[in-house]
């Protein structure tokens, strides 16, 4: 394992350790303000989040087990043209913002304003945009260097995009009572 790949590895353990810390908070809080950080995404498509975020969960695996395991810098950047620094501002893009949007949701719910509604919308916005470069990232390295890991890399970053750029960052906030 390569410098870059340690230093991936700790982003993601240093993010990860921030998005469930914000997801623990959540689940202890009141039962009323947890059931308000659904917005307003109605009862009958609550079960495509549940389910769309456990895949999105398990996706998340594959492609960063290629990325900080079984893929050089030198070889990514071989197979797909892409720097491997490029990965940081991904991840990046992904675990800060991820874990902000719960406790900023809260917050909204306790003292609503436009200006939080808006930061919140950003967020959410770059989550969806840093899955959306991990989703081409991964189906051009699958492209390129096709093999079981790249593929299940690339299907595990469809579930994630699903839930972070099309579920989170466009439908909750559109069901949003703001």
């Amino acid at each position: 394992m390569q410098r870059e790949q340690h230093a991936l590895g700790l982003l993601n353990v240093g993010g990860g350790i921030a998005v469930l810390a914000s997801y623990a908070w959540a689940f202890s809080c009141s039962s009323e303000l947890r059931a308000g950080l659904w917005g307003g995404v109605p009862e009958a498509i609550r079960p495509i989040y549940t389910v769309n975020m456990l895949l999105a969960a398990a996706g998340y695996f594959p492609f960063t087990w290629l990325y900080l395991f079984r893929t050089t810098p030198g070889e990514l950047e071989s197979a797909t043209g892409v720097r491997y620094e490029l990965l940081f501002l991904l991840y990046g893009l992904v675990l800060i913002p991820s874990a902000l949007w719960l406790p900023m949701t809260a917050r909204m719910l306790l003292d609503p304003g436009l200006l939080l509604w808006w930061s919140i919308r950003c967020v959410l916005a770059l989550v969806g945009i840093g899955s959306l470069g991990l989703l081409w990232l991964s189906f051009r390295h699958a492209q390129t260097r096709p093999g079981p890991a790249s593929w299940a890399a690339a299907a595990g970053a469809i579930p994630f995009f699903t839930q972070t750029a099309i579920l989170d960052a466009l439908i909750w906030p559109a069901f949003y009572p703001a």
